[in-house]
């Protein structure tokens, strides 16, 4: 074999001397950015991804995608939580972009993708978590991957904690131990623990302070703890938690949200009978909260619609009006929409056959939800009822052709 040229030799070895420390550049002006971050100064952390983005363009290196990727995702990632989501989306396809380019891909790519799903789409988090076990078989050492798939497993089960199997729970058991310091994580393993019938108050109380002292983001924890305060102590007491934490970070949207979220829970919840003033307080407050996230979600037109039920049905018929107008819905926003608006009907406008009409439209959307399974049940509960003999036979009809249809898509 003939021997390299030293001219050559060594100008390799400065070309990957540069590039490694090009790399490492990148590296730093990322973590400056997630630390400027959690210092409460956003356009320092956005300097810094900035920075990284412009060491990344002077260099050459052959293995670039998966470095761009990770820039782009936390660019995506930063202006998302500084309520700028046009260019948060911009940045977003870019890393689909990027992801098209590479077919095998990097450990960090896979999980900075998860990352990028598990935050903002809401209809991805499957293919977010087989995107960690990816990283996790290829790198199984990042306790941060571990404990991000273990979140994505529990929270499969948020809407009904006590069906969460025993594998799953361990799987949680284990990543609070391996991430003591990742307060989501804990937050969920004492959710799960009070569905079971073991909540600690002294726990519960410990780590409401814990929370209310980090930084506030949407995995810092307060979510699923609010949760837990409004389905296993009081709504009341889950108010205030909201509060007391908007009051200590006054200018974070999503804690006003989460203020939000809490009082309207408290004003629907059957076992709360408000005064007209005060849901046209909480009424006021969520509007302002819309107003904060320009895109709101069918699930937040639904909730105020919900509220001026109490209290002006004209709007409340308006809102659901315009949602039922609507060629956008996806599936599972049509079936929550049919669903809720068939209660509507029947609790507030009493018409219980024009109600039974919508539990059907919203049981023969083929996605399995919540919402189908509490649709369904009504219907049962309707063919027991005498009624019109030709509802009846639709409903019979729709029940039996739902037993004997192959599994449907789960969502």
């Amino acid at each position: 074999m003939r021997a390299e040229p030293e001219e050559a030799s060594s100008h390799r070895d400065t070309k990957r001397l540069e590039d490694e420390v090009s790399l490492l550049t990148l590296l730093i002006y990322n973590l400056q950015g997630f630390i400027h971050y959690k210092l409460g100064s956003t356009e320092e952390a956005l300097s810094s991804f900035n920075q990284a983005t412009e060491t990344f363009q002077h260099q050459k290196n052959t293995d670039e995608t998966p470095w761009l990727t990770v820039n782009c995702g936390n660019l995506a990632w930063l202006h998302h939580l500084m309520g700028e989501d046009e260019k948060s989306q911009h940045y977003l396809s870019k890393v689909d972009a990027l992801q098209k380019k590479k077919e095998e891909l990097h450990p960090e790519v896979c999980a900075e993708k998860a990352w990028t799903l598990m935050r903002f789409d809401e209809e991805k988090k499957q293919q977010a978590a087989e995107l960690f076990q990816r990283a996790i078989q290829m790198q199984p050492d990042v306790v941060e991957w571990q404990s991000s798939c273990a979140i994505l497993g529990a929270e499969a089960f948020k809407d009904n904690l006590e069906n969460m199997d025993s594998e799953v729970l361990e799987i949680l058991r284990s990543a609070k131990e391996r991430d003591p310091d990742n307060l989501y994580i804990a937050a969920l393993y004492l959710e799960a623990r009070a569905a079971k019938g073991e909540l600690s108050q002294g726990e519960l109380q410990m780590l409401a302070e814990k929370v209310l002292e980090a930084p506030v983001s949407s995995y810092s924890g307060l979510g699923p703890l609010l949760r837990l305060y409004r389905n296993y102590k009081s709504k009341d007491d889950a108010v205030k938690l909201a509060e007391e934490a908007l009051r200590r970070q006054p200018d974070s949207r999503y804690l006003k949200r989460s203020v939000a979220i809490c009082l309207a829970k408290k004003v629907l919840s059957q076992e709360y009978k408000p005064q007209p003033p005060e849901i046209m307080k909480v009424i006021r407050h969520w509007k302002e909260v819309m107003e904060a996230y320009p895109k709101s979600s069918v699930r937040e037109d639904l909730t105020l619609a919900q509220l001026y039920a109490k209290v002006d049905i004209e709007k409340a018929d308006r809102i659901y009006k315009e949602l039922l107008e609507r060629d956008d819905l996806d599936l599972k926003e049509e079936q929550m929409l049919y669903h809720r608006y068939a209660n509507y009907l029947f609790f507030i406008r009493n018409e219980s056959d024009e109600s039974i009409k919508y539990q059907l439209k919203a049981a023969e959307i083929p996605v399995e939800t919540q919402y189908r399974k509490k649709s369904i049940k009504e219907l049962k509960k309707a063919s027991n009822k005498k009624r019109d003999p030709e509802m009846c036979r639709m409903i019979r009809e729709l029940l039996t052709r739902l037993e004997n249809q192959p599994e449907t898509q789960n969502q």
